[in-house]
């Protein structure tokens, strides 16, 4: 799996937060809010935080409602 990870597409903050239709300071709270929100991130420096497209993913399918089952 470890290759897939280097392989695979990445998003730097701004990067995630053009994707997902929000501004970069709401990703960069989701990761220091107690506990930390928002999908999994990789800390390359203090300057630099990146997400991997497959978490992304993966968070994002964790927060799928479907409105015939949330009744």
């Amino acid at each position: 799996m470890s290759v897939e990870l280097i392989a695979g597409r990445w998003y730097s903050t701004e990067e995630l937060a053009q994707l997902l239709g929000v501004d970069a300071s709401s990703v960069r709270r989701w990761r220091t809010s107690r506990p930390p929100q928002g999908p999994p991130f990789v800390r390359l420096s203090s300057r630099l935080t990146i997400y991997s497209a497959v978490d992304v993913e993966e968070w994002l399918r964790s927060r799928r409602v479907d409105p015939g089952k949330a009744a």
